[in-house]
């Protein structure tokens, strides 16, 4: 009875609870939403570097060493030799390693000396590989494959000429030994996306006629000279491991921990991930405190919309009273239609939520590299829902309660 009664009273007032569900709705869907995204920004930025067991440099801190090597922020204290780089990849032990080489940019995006192993051996999200979407991996001295970001913001495509700047915020440049782009990786939303990658050997090219940082007066190697050079680098930045065993990766870490012949420091990528994640994550709270309060907002605005409709329903309570409905009735009644309001903007938010997923989940993977798995309400989410409905019912007590207290006479009385 007392349910027929509520969902008469609530289509009695339909435009106002309308209103009031959607914006209960469009809370919910804000508050999941940045839960979605939290976990999901969360899980793209664990899964920034993949399948790599060690990240390898010289000895600072292992955020730093991530920072630099990884998300290309920051310089390396130190460099590793060359032949501290052979000594740990003849080691038993090691499946694979790749060098890394940073040090110079291009128009304020990082470059990067590697192998062509790289582009086999770099995983993200979830042992995921890069992939060339235009052109193809250097594959001459004088080459460079570029990240999706690089290509957008120059506008850059296949055969197009790239000039190296020596060091990060440096006015000279490598002009005499210019690269062409010879691929363009697809979008990732990792820091690949931000980076010119060139060959080892090709660090050392257009260094050749270099020396303590500037370029030395009145010499200038012609390229087909600097091909019949050697070529090999003196050092590295940093080198990404493979070992053949799991079970081995904490024997090699302390291996190159205590390597004697110069200072050096392994880290394991998703500890160090997990470290930084700590540091910055402090946003994500940031961010579900809004959305919390876009929830109690919602909350309080459906108060007042119970609280605004008792003056008009003040003769609809007197008559329920005179029919002989007891004080509890009405108190339930009110409260009723406030659960009832709550559920409804929850599941409606919801799927508003899940609509919107499904619609702009690969927008924002293609753009921003950030992917929104469509999957089951957590429980967390779940426990989101039922809070709001108890939110609603306790929200809904103060007004109850004053329609509780109104009497038959004040509900009868005729106001001119």
């Amino acid at each position: 009875m007392i349910f027929r009664l509520a969902f008469g009273s609530l289509l009695a007032r339909s435009l106002t609870v309308t209103m009031t569900i959607l914006a209960i709705a469009l809370s919910v869907m804000l508050f999941v939403g940045v839960e979605k995204v939290r976990t999901g920004a969360k899980a793209s930025f664990s899964d920034t570097i993949s399948g790599t067991d060690l990240i390898v440099g010289a000895r600072s801190g292992s955020v730093q060493l991530l920072l630099y090597s990884v998300f290309r922020i920051g310089n390396a204290t130190n460099n590793l030799t060359w032949e501290s780089y052979q000594d740990i990849a003849a080691r038993d032990d090691v499946d694979w390693i790749v060098p890394i080489s940073l040090g110079d940019s291009h128009r304020q995006f990082r470059v990067m000396g590697t192998t062509t192993e790289f582009f086999d051996r770099y995983k993200y999200r979830s042992e995921q590989s890069l992939t060339v979407q235009d052109g193809a991996i250097m594959n001459d001295l004088f080459d460079a494959t570029i990240g999706a970001d690089v290509a957008e913001t120059l506008g850059y495509s296949i055969g197009d000429p790239i000039v190296v700047a020596h060091g990060l915020a440096s006015f000279a440049e490598h002009e005499d030994q210019p690269f062409r782009v010879s691929g363009i990786l697809a979008k990732t939303g990792t820091p690949v996306d931000r980076t010119v990658i060139v060959s080892l050997e090709a660090i050392e090219a257009i260094h050749v006629d270099w020396q303590s940082g500037a370029q030395i007066p009145g010499q200038s190697t012609p390229a087909d000279v600097i091909r019949e050079m050697d070529l090999h680098p003196q050092a590295v930045t940093a080198a990404l491991v493979g070992v053949k065993s799991r079970l081995k990766v904490f024997g090699l870490q302390r291996a190159i921990n205590e390597y004697p012949q110069e200072p050096l420091l392994a880290i394991l990528p998703g500890v160090a991930l997990q470290e930084l994640w700590q540091i910055v994550g402090i946003a994500e709270t940031a961010l579900i405190a809004v959305s919390g309060m876009v929830i109690v907002t919602a909350m309080i605005g459906m108060m007042a919309t119970i609280f605004s409709s008792l003056s008009e329903r003040r003769r609809e309570m007197a008559i329920f009273r005179a029919m002989g409905a007891r004080p509890r009735v009405i108190l339930s009644l009110l409260v009723l239609e406030a659960a009832l309001m709550a559920a409804l903007g929850a599941l409606l938010g919801l799927v508003l939520l899940y609509l919107g997923l499904w619609i702009t989940q690969p927008l924002i993977d293609s753009a921003f590299g950030l992917w929104l798995p469509i999957d089951a309400p957590s429980m967390r989410e779940f426990w989101v829902l039922v809070g709001v409905v108890g939110a609603g019912v306790i929200v809904s007590m103060f007004p109850a309660i004053r329609a509780y207290r109104l009497s038959l006479a004040d509900g009868m009385m005729v106001r001119i």
